[in-house]
């Protein structure tokens, strides 16, 4: 049998999963592997970035215990956005990596206001570009340091070139992409142009895969690797959504809404954003909030006889604000914002559906906010992740969001990267 399958590989904030999909669209075979936590310390949040690639690897290999490599014609990285290194012309990593939700860099957001436009998505500490200047600043990293994504590093170890990126990730680190190029503006800032990878669009070529790759996985010498995306956007793709004002929901570790627009939007007060998308733009944010809070507080087990026990048409009252830790990125930009969950109820039924709402509150708040900016508001709003199974937590949100919510066929980030790969997402 020729190489007639496609693969997609997703960097999620607690596993490694990959996907092999047929030209049809049809799952052939998954598997997942278990990434452990990021290291956390107040607004610190990093990780050693072989630590993927370990995951990558454990994850390719009991893949392809089940699956013949020789069926994989072309893949893609998908990764958590925001995520970003600094690591040596051949892929040695000089730097921590500092995670999505790292927002440390508060200092470098005053800096990068001194240049860049008001509507910047670069205007967070949580950006990919005031990480950079952290980097820059706190590690002796030499002229030849080259920036990286965790999509675009993982990708690169597989075909060797680690000065690539996509458009999707490169947006929160400078990339205009309506210009289509990184803003003379960086200069100002001490970026090298050197530093910067160049941005490919989703689902464009970049290499194909490494001899010493293909040995190690016994993959094809000529297997194609395509240029990533974020996992918001992969787990949008995964739906097959793609007409104006189709909106998309993923509930994981965070809260991540988009909507799909025929115009550009940005607003860097409450961490809007757009990304490319075909000839369209994906407007959204990505908060804090999500499923990492329930897991402070529950075990997924709790979270499972809990969740039956839910009353959702009958409001708690309590009005909560969930985030893991200070800081929120959207519907609100702000560093500083502490979680709001007192008071705490002695019934933990009813903490639990308090978290709920106030995470549904969230997302309906960014989709006003959206509307409000000039987004398409949405008839219907498509939901994935983990939480998207919960069915109570859906008639929370069916009812403040004030439209039908539905379950995507597709539920994972890593078939929207296999969609990517085929070349038609």
């Amino acid at each position: 049998m020729g190489a007639d399958l496609t693969l997609g590989i997703d960097l999620g904030t607690s596993g490694v999963r990959a996907i092999a999909i047929d030209s049809e669209g049809a799952v052939i075979d998954q598997q997942l592997v278990d990434l452990p936590a990021p290291a956390r310390e107040g607004a610190r949040v990093q990780q050693d970035p072989e630590l993927w690639w370990q995951g990558v690897e454990a994850c390719l290999l009991a893949l392809f215990q089940r699956l013949d490599p020789q069926r994989i014609a072309a893949l893609a990285v998908d990764g958590t956005s925001g995520t970003v290194l600094l690591c040596t012309p051949d892929g040695r990593p000089l730097t921590p990596a500092l995670m999505y939700n790292d927002s440390r860099a508060q200092a470098q957001v005053e800096k990068i206001r001194a240049h860049a436009p008001a509507d910047s998505p670069c205007l967070a500490a949580s950006s990919g570009l005031a990480k950079l200047l952290w980097l820059q600043e706190n590690y002796p990293v030499p002229q030849v340091a080259r920036l990286q994504h965790q999509a675009d590093w993982i990708a690169g170890r597989l075909d060797g070139r680690f000065d690539l990126s996509d458009s999707n990730n490169a947006l929160k680190s400078g990339y205009d992409p309506i210009y289509i190029e990184w803003p003379r503006w960086l200069a100002g800032l001490g970026v090298a142009p050197a530093c910067l990878p160049q941005v490919l669009t989703p689902g464009q070529q970049r290499a194909t895969i490494t001899p010493a790759t293909a040995q190690r996985f016994g993959l094809r010498p000529d297997t194609r690797v395509v240029a990533g995306t974020t996992d918001s956007t992969a787990a949008l793709i995964a739906t097959g959504a793609h007409a104006v004002g189709t909106a998309v929901t993923s509930l994981g570790s965070t809260l991540v809404i988009k909507v799909i627009s025929d115009h550009p939007i940005s607003d860097t007060a409450s961490g809007v954003y757009s990304q490319p998308f075909g000839e369209r733009w994906l407007v959204g944010g990505a908060s804090n909030s999500g499923g990492a809070v329930l897991l402070q507080h529950f075990s997924r087990e709790q979270l499972q006889t809990l969740s039956a026990l839910l009353d959702p048409d009958t409001p708690t009252g309590l009005d909560y604000y969930p985030l893991p830790a200070k800081g929120e990125r959207f519907p609100i930009n702000d560093p500083e914002l502490s979680p709001r969950l007192t008071p705490r109820p002695a019934d933990d039924v009813v903490f639990l559906q308090a978290l709920l709402e106030g995470i549904a509150r969230i997302e309906q708040q960014g989709y006003q906010r959206l509307h409000e900016l000039g987004a398409p508001y949405t008839d219907k709003v498509y939901t994935l992740g983990g939480g998207s199974s919960n069915n109570a937590w859906t008639k929370i949100r069916q009812r403040l969001l004030g439209v039908p919510v539905v379950v995507s066929g597709q539920q994972q980030a890593a078939y929207g990267g296999a969609v990517l790969a085929r070349g038609d997402g």
